[in-house]
């Protein structure tokens, strides 16, 4: 009988990687090897409360029964045919995904970078089919800091130097202005814009909440311009914010919605573009595509992620429990912690730099076992899977807590 391998240890499976995976990422020194709910568990058995539930991707926790159900049950059946022919799923998941949002039609893609991409693609045909901009000449209004994913055009037009540093020549068609202001904004727009592209929360950035009535004005000023207003959720939305998407603070409705992230429920990569149907009624067939994008088991997965979010249930558990995390993160202010933003279970927090960087105090939540993840200079981002309880949640300010005064 051959004996069963050896199982690598986290400290040998994170030096395997070393010599051939690119180095385009510094994750956490934590080998994860199984998961449920909002814990996570390495090789060696060590569990961690997630607090970052990937970015959002997570929000329904991970291994989700209804959603691994979900998925079990299209494996069996069918997972992929491309879009050259059609499958028994996508119509199902199209139709309530339109009817989530309140928008029309729905273009289905991978990941979120795609689903910006293909927004940007879309835009800019509306601008010249539509709007009647001269050939070539369509502009889209930008955020600084903003963070829409890595791509070549997306970081055409990002600040963050490490993300554009060495991969010029940039796209060109893009005019970024300061977030959260309304009169730069408008002094960007012109006749040639075809969209404003905005996070309604800047996630990577730190978790940037703009002031009341931002949103709203931006909605004014794109219908007052004759623009589109495309809204990136794809980490804001789903749940996160304590409502399905994170313009429902203000009331507003985007021209064209880009989610992705939790659409896959933790199990397959999904995104989405939806928006009104004059504005992707500007695709026609051979213009744009994905060979996996609508697959089965990615519409399969979608469609039972828009069930849990009907029911409205993570939406207030994520708004009740905001309650909790803000409060928490209040007390600690003083004590460690110079400041942060919150909405929902989504919360950006500024440690005192003579504490650490933030990288530093990631490290050292790991070791109390509590999983986040920095973002810039000493700010972490905290995002746990929506079915967070409130003794997990305390359990995870209370190891912050002894970190900051350790």
């Amino acid at each position: 009988m051959t004996a069963p391998a050896r199982t690598r240890s986290s400290a040998e499976l994170i030096r395997a990687e070393e010599p051939v995976l690119a180095h385009n990422y510094h994750p956490l020194p934590v080998v994860v090897a199984r998961a449920e709910g909002t814990w996570v568990e390495d090789v060696e058995g060590r569990r961690y409360l997630d607090m970052l539930a990937g970015y959002s991707a997570l929000n329904f926790g991970h291994r989700n029964p209804v959603l691994i159900e979900a998925a079990h049950r299209q494996l069996d059946r069918l997972t992929l045919t491309s879009r050259a022919f059609h499958n028994d799923q996508l119509a199902e998941f199209a139709e309530s995904l339109a009817e989530l949002t309140g928008l029309d039609m729905v273009l289905p893609m991978n990941t979120g970078a795609e689903a910006v991409e293909s927004a940007i693609k879309v835009a800019r045909k509306w601008a010249y089919e539509v709007k009647g901009v001269p050939a070539d000449r369509a502009t889209i209004v930008v955020a600084a800091d903003n963070f829409h994913g890595r791509t070549t055009t997306i970081v055409s037009f990002s600040t963050d130097e490490t993300a554009r540093s060495g991969f010029g020549p940039f796209t060109p068609g893009f005019r970024i202005v300061p977030y959260n202001d309304l009169a730069a904004l408008e002094a960007a727009v012109d006749e040639t814009t075809a969209a404003v592209l905005i996070e309604p929360i800047q996630g990577e950035a730190g978790v940037i909440i703009p002031d009341e009535g931002y949103l709203t004005g931006v909605r004014e000023l794109t219908r007052r311009a004759g623009c589109l207003f495309v809204a990136d959720e794809i980490q804001s939305g789903l749940g996160r914010t304590g409502t399905t998407l994170a313009v429902e603070h203000e009331g507003v409705v985007p021209d064209v919605l880009l989610l992705g992230k939790a659409l896959g429920g933790g199990i397959v990569p999904v995104s989405a573009v939806v928006a009104r149907r004059d504005v992707l009624g500007v695709l026609r067939p051979g213009e744009h595509g994905s060979t996996f994008g609508g697959n089965p088991l990615a519409a399969a997965v979608g469609s039972a992620v828009v069930d849990l979010l009907r029911t409205g249930e993570f939406q207030r558990r994520a708004a009740e429990a905001g309650v909790a995390l803000r409060d928490g993160l209040a007390s600690l202010v003083g004590k460690g912690v110079v400041g942060f933003r919150a909405r929902g279970l989504w919360a950006g927090v500024d440690v005192d730099p003579a504490i650490g960087t933030g990288r530093e105090i990631s490290e050292r939540l790991m070791r109390e076992g509590v999983l986040v993840k920095d973002t810039h200079g000493s700010t972490i981002r905290l995002a746990p899977p929506l079915t967070v309880t409130d003794e997990e949640l305390r359990s995870a300010l209370e190891a912050l807590e002894k970190v900051l005064m350790a």
